[in-house]
């Protein structure tokens, strides 16, 4: 079993509420991993924004930069978005990050829950089902790091052409981030690549189709279906009071924030509360935290959770001692809940 955290680099405030810089807060993710390396998390994945309110636009920079400073961490994207970059230059860069990490790095490639990406590098949206489609395909024929021919419509085609650097284990740990579009499951399956489900409202149990699509996707395809993965938003606190009171406040704003763009009503607080009680935020203690994570794991059958522990501004310090608390007791009664 698979525990990490996961961060989409949401800019924190020090401790008198005031926002810290970007830079300040990309060193904060920096000492959050290197924290949670010596805690004996498993991995760590950092997500792609291209927004204010988040400071990493570049997962696999900052990824290169905790693995100089940790030893046994794996260290991921959360993901990269591939529709809006080329698919050579994220294989090349995530293997200069395996290099640098003695084999630890992994990326999970997705279209991204945002679309600021797309203008910024010159892609039409109306070319966002095809992008990711072709960039896909390409990248799966990288990952057999042998010449590759190929073309399509969204980059220039590719003749025998070698990429560098090669991993040293001969193959770049690849998933692919799913939010809950059965077709994106299917082609998942059809590559024969580990699916990441982005679970973030609901309970886990209404996701269960999906993982039973991946399968027998698989299956029917020929196929590995590999042990699936989920992430779900938390936040842990020395008690379940607490965890929500330093929580809510933040995630609210950024809730809403989303929600006015997408048309969603605000959110209230008692739709917070039921999906503290029973639904994808897993807020609390670490007992409450730790319980309610291993029976989503075991609702699912899942070999992998990932934790996003941050979501809107909450302060650096509450950060840091979410992610002590994790490392220390959340991830060691999962475990034993587990075999229990």
């Amino acid at each position: 079993m698979i525990l990490g955290l996961d961060t989409f680099g949401d800019v924190p405030v020090d401790d008198a509420g005031q926002p810290i810089s970007q830079a300040a807060a990309i060193r904060q993710v920096v000492t959050e991993a290197v924290l949670a390396d010596q805690l004996g998390v498993d991995a760590i994945a950092l997500g792609e924004h291209h927004r204010p309110e988040y400071s990493i636009s570049t997962p696999e920079t900052v990824l290169a930069g905790i693995a100089g400073v940790t030893e046994r961490i794996k260290l991921g994207s959360g993901v990269t978005v591939l529709s809006s970059d080329d698919p050579v230059r994220v294989f090349q860069r995530f293997a200069t990050v395996d290099a640098l990490s003695g084999g630890r790095a992994e990326v999970i490639l997705g279209r991204g829950s945002f679309t600021e990406s797309f203008p910024l590098f010159g892609y039409d949206m109306a070319d966002y089902a095809r992008l990711f489609e072709e960039k896909l395909d390409l990248f799966v024929k990288l990952l057999d790091e042998k010449p590759v021919t190929w073309s399509g419509t969204t980059r220039a085609a590719l003749t025998d052409a070698d990429v560098y650097p090669k991993t040293e284990s001969g193959r770049l740990a690849t998933w692919v981030g799913v939010g809950g579009s059965p077709e994106s499951v299917v082609r998942t399956a059809r590559h024969g690549l580990p699916l990441m489900l982005a679970i973030i409202g609901g309970p886990a149990a209404r996701f269960a189709p999906y993982i039973d699509l991946y399968r027998r996707a698989a299956e029917q395809l020929g196929t590995t279906a590999h042990p699936v993965g989920m992430h779900s938003p938390g936040f842990v606190a020395d008690t379940d009071e607490e965890a929500k009171e330093l929580y809510y406040p933040a995630y609210k704003i950024q809730r809403d924030r989303i929600g006015a763009l997408r048309g969603w009503p605000p959110l209230q607080r008692a739709e917070f509360d039921h999906e503290v009680e029973s639904g994808s935020l897993y807020i609390g203690a670490p007992e409450t935290v730790a319980r309610r994570m291993a029976g989503a794991i075991r609702t699912l059958g899942v070999g992998r959770f990932d934790l996003i522990y941050t979501a809107g501004a909450q302060s650096v310090s509450a950060r840091a001692r979410a992610v002590e608390l994790f490392g220390s007791k959340v991830a060691p009664m999962v475990r034993d809940m587990l075999t229990s």
